[in-house]
């Protein structure tokens, strides 16, 4: 078959095909999603978690082609999307069969690609980890990036209010359309000052890291959640625990890729299913739809690339593969 493996040339290469595991699939290709962590692993900053495959790509949608022994529930020609933790940048895939995921009504087969990786963050995140209630105050940095137009809408569904901060006058109108309530150009306005005037957030799912930490601290409620899932703005700052205290607040770090196939509620499995429990029925009822920004075909994986890293991307970048 052809793939992508993870190197800083992103090469399109003839590779083996890969050969079901007990308890895989393999899925015939149809789209891959492009995600930063595949820009940080062709920069040499993000390896492939051990044993897993070093072919670019968290999040594929294709058909069902193979079934590895011990696997039930799915079936040859099944139309499904999966998480992976790497592999999605090839015309076929080998994947856990508890990380696959049916296609939700509605969505056609490449747009179903712009969903795992998105869907599965934020639920894991802003649900699971951070508990997001009912008229709670939800903040999410980057709003128009894959991760931020799923969670505005996911977080507004829920029935929290929902404040983001993006770069422009444009991307936060395209933040309104979604859902977004509180709108913030972080290159104008002071997100904390904002934030400050609704009492502060509950949730803030931030993928900055460093450069926000005190800030976004300063901008929680009471007994408010920071989600740390990514470190864009760099890896380590001071943190003022007395703050904190006073707020009776707590910050987490999490990350997706290297958490185990299945094993516990932490599992991928455990996500997957909380995920299409109840992300699903949100996107058939059109209270969530895929919001994709382009896409490029395989050969031009330096394209899509391009366009991800450029920041003007709104939504997902895919790739089409079959």
């Amino acid at each position: 078959m052809r793939a992508i493996p993870g190197t800083a040339s992103a090469t399109l290469t003839d590779v083996p095909d890969p050969e079901p595991q007990p308890g895989e699939v393999v899925i015939d290709v149809a789209a891959a999603g492009v995600n930063r962590a595949d820009l940080l692993q062709r920069a040499g900053h993000y390896p492939p978690p051990p044993g897993a495959s070093d072919i670019f790509g968290l999040e594929v949608s294709g058909v069902v082609s193979a079934l590895g022994t011990g696997v039930t529930g799915w079936r040859v020609g099944d139309e499904v999307c999966a998480l992976l933790a790497g592999g999605g940048y090839a015309e076929r895939v080998a994947v856990p069969a508890v990380q696959v995921m049916p296609i939700p009504h509605g969505v056609d087969l490449v747009s179903a690609a712009s969903l795992p990786e998105v869907a599965c963050t934020v639920m894991s995140n802003v649900v699971m980890t951070g508990r997001l209630a009912p008229g709670e105050l939800f903040l999410v940095h980057g709003g128009t990036s894959g991760i931020g137009t799923h969670a505005i809408q996911l977080a507004s569904a829920l029935g929290a209010r929902v404040a983001t901060t993006a770069r422009n006058e444009d991307k936060l109108a395209r933040a309104a359309e979604l859902g977004a309530d509180i709108l913030v150009d972080y290159t104008v306005d002071d997100f904390v000052e904002r934030l400050k005037i609704e009492g502060g957030a509950d949730v803030i799912l931030d993928i900055i890291g460093a450069k926000y930490l005190a800030r976004n601290v300063s901008a929680l409620a009471t007994n408010g959640r920071l989600v740390i899932i990514g470190m864009q703005g760099g890896a380590k700052a001071e943190l003022n625990i007395g703050q904190l205290m006073a707020k009776r607040a707590s910050v987490s770090g999490t990350t997706l890729r290297p958490r185990p196939a299945s094993g516990g509620p932490d599992s991928k499995a455990a996500v997957v299913t909380e995920t299409v429990a109840r992300t699903w029925p949100l996107i058939e009822s059109g209270d969530i739809r895929p919001v994709i920004d382009s896409t490029f075909p395989l050969a031009e994986v330096d394209a899509a690339h391009a366009r991800l890293e450029s920041g003007d991307a709104v939504g997902k970048v895919l790739l089409t593969i079959g």
